[in-house]
């Protein structure tokens, strides 16, 4: 069942802000005037501020959600996420290679991009969902304020066309993340997924980003999937990385360096 959404104002003084982007996203503009347990008119807001959350309304719904790549989880795993080590920067290549761009063309809210622009990585940014688009650019925009990540937020770059749209010079590597039904471990990512499944549904054409990375990657494409998830558009990769809870599929165009063999 399609779930309904509009845009509010926390405050007033966020009014014009909000209708702007309603208009934008083609939403309504709705006037809150009682607290979102008794709001019935819509199942979502995305409520604007100095930074722009989505919220699910009626009674005992969660908290809202936003993107910031300042504190909580992203700022732990930025400290202590284990660096080069971890199996999304092997996945890119970072153990061949320093110096990658990746084009991430799924990015959602950002944290694999954020992740891998911490690493070192020059990412462009793709996300064609409007108020998934509208959240994600909140966050960017907030943090580049933020001396702790300004050198990061330099690395990141929200495109403002689809993939399919992008014409600029082929990148490294890259990188998709396609919704995918399985559950996730821990309460914000299933509150997030919820809220995102709800108004989205899953990529029912992910299939069809492959053959469209294959064609932007210089050298190699990464596709993270749950375990027991099928191959995109049911292509072998190249190689795989497992990990506790998902994998990284490698699809392998040239070699990053001399070390690497080209198994494509």
């Amino acid at each position: 069942m399609t779930q309904s959404l509009a845009v509010s104002a926390l405050e007033p003084f966020y009014k014009e802000a909000a209708k702007t982007l309603a208009k934008s996203l083609r939403l309504d503009f709705y006037s809150v005037k009682t607290p979102l347990k008794f709001v019935n008119q819509y199942d979502y807001l995305l409520l604007v501020s100095d930074h722009v959350a989505i919220a699910k309304t009626g009674k005992g719904a969660p908290a809202p959600v936003k993107v910031d790549f300042t504190s909580g989880a992203v700022a732990h795993r930025r400290k202590f996420g284990g660096g080069k080590g971890q199996d999304i920067a092997k996945a890119v290549g970072l153990n061949k290679r320093a110096d990658i761009s990746v084009l991430d063309a799924t990015a959602g809210l950002g944290r694999d991009a954020f992740v891998l622009a911490t690493l070192g990585c020059k990412v462009t940014l793709f996300e064609r969902v409007p108020f998934v688009r509208a959240l994600l650019e909140s966050g960017l925009n907030a943090a580049r304020y933020h001396e702790d990540v300004a050198d990061i937020m330099a690395r990141m770059k929200l495109a403002s066309s689809t993939l399919d749209e992008y014409v600029g010079e082929p990148v490294d590597v890259v990188y998709l993340d396609p919704m995918y039904p399985h559950t996730e471990k821990s309460a914000a990512a299933k509150k997030e997924m919820a809220f995102f499944r709800d108004l989205i549904g899953h990529d029912e054409d992910a299939d069809a980003l492959l053959p469209l990375a294959l064609e932007k990657a210089k050298y190699r494409v990464v596709v993270k999937r749950p375990k027991g998830a099928p191959y995109l558009d049911l292509k072998k990769p190249t190689y795989q990385l497992d990990g506790k809870s998902g994998r990284f599929d490698i699809y392998v165009l040239k070699s990053l360096d001399s070390s690497e063999v080209d198994e494509s």
